[in-house]
């Protein structure tokens, strides 16, 4: 295995024992909290992410993109059209590298950056005061990746162009000292250092935050996914490294359908790959809309014995109307 590439994109999982040195000016070192604690809830990771972590097209320039945000410990943003995979990169990383159930941040509109890093339900704590503090905060999927871990974990930061305009800049700090303070923790740190709160992709196990501050060991590896439909500040783009997915060429997409569908599939879709090319050359169409198309119309139609048996020509005619539409259709 190459020293450079500890992500070699190839679907398989391998053990990554030590990370490669972090740059001094992303060394942040904070100890490393309990390792069963921190990843008590990876062996959650479910079958059907499994699947589609395992038949996942990468390209070099991808790899290579993946790899320098691994070694610089800096987040990757990753544009492009909606459909291209963006949001399967980090499932893909985190199942090769063993990095653990991936935490996903979904961005609307109305998201803030607190939601991100972590609740406080602080009307049921004034209801029941006698129960510690604790018990009424839980780390976002921001917060819970900041845990001080042997090894990064994966954050998903799905579709940041939908954001209220200040999050990315909200997130500067917080990427930069890979750190934030939990107030209503720091207040009572005189008389109480140590807090267990709940963290994870489902938020029913504990961590034990100390004096109100969470800060990471390892910068998680972030993937931010965006659908170009906004510009970023610089200094937010400064931050951040840029990986532009492309739609994926003829040779990727027989490869995709390979992968998914089986080559008795796809030794019957070449015409209607070649047909779908010829659509996207005008229109936006997605990769998952051609799987559709190949699925209803010649998966679904090959028995146990290996033999296909055709649609009626009216009836793929219709199918592939409605699964084939252009996405910049209503």
């Amino acid at each position: 295995m190459s020293d450079w590439k500890i992500y070699q994109g190839k679907g398989g999982p391998h053990d990554v024992d030590k990370f490669p040195k972090a740059p001094p000016w992303r060394n942040f070192s904070s100890p490393i909290l309990n390792e069963d604690q921190v990843h008590s809830e990876n062996d959650a990771y479910g079958d059907r992410l499994l699947a589609r972590d395992e038949t996942f097209q990468i390209s070099e320039r991808e790899v290579a993109l993946v790899n320098a945000a691994l070694h610089l410990r800096r987040p990757l943003l990753v544009g492009g059209q909606p459909g291209l995979g963006k949001s399967s990169l980090a499932y893909a990383v985190a199942r090769e590298l063993k990095l653990g159930q991936v935490l996903r941040w979904s961005i609307t509109s109305s998201t803030k950056l607190s939601d991100g890093l972590y609740r406080y339900d602080a009307i049921s704590r004034l209801q029941d005061s006698s129960q510690d503090i604790g018990e009424y905060i839980r780390l976002g999927p921001l917060g819970s990746a900041l845990l001080a871990s042997k090894k990064p974990r994966v954050l998903l930061i799905d579709e940041i162009d939908k954001s209220d305009i200040d999050l990315p800049n909200d997130l500067l700090h917080v990427f930069e000292e890979g750190e934030f303070e939990i107030p209503e923790l720091v207040r009572l740190s005189k008389k109480q250092p140590d807090v267990e709160v709940y963290y994870g992709t489902r938020g029913n196990t504990k961590v034990k935050i100390q004096e109100g501050r969470v800060r990471c060991h390892e910068f998680p590896f972030v993937v931010l996914t965006s659908n170009d439909e906004r510009e970023f500040p610089p200094a937010f783009l400064r931050r951040c490294l840029r990986l532009k997915m492309e739609p994926p060429s003829q040779e990727k997409l027989e490869d995709i359908v390979k992968v998914h569908l089986g080559l008795k599939a796809f030794s019957e879709a070449k015409q209607l790959i070649a047909h779908f090319l010829k659509l996207r050359n005008t229109d936006h169409l997605a990769t998952d809309q051609l799987l559709n198309a190949i699925y209803l119309t010649i998966s679904c139609h090959i028995d146990e014995h290996g033999d296909y048996h055709p649609l009626d020509e009216l009836d793929k005619e219709k199918v592939l109307e409605a699964v084939l539409r252009p996405l910049s259709n209503v």
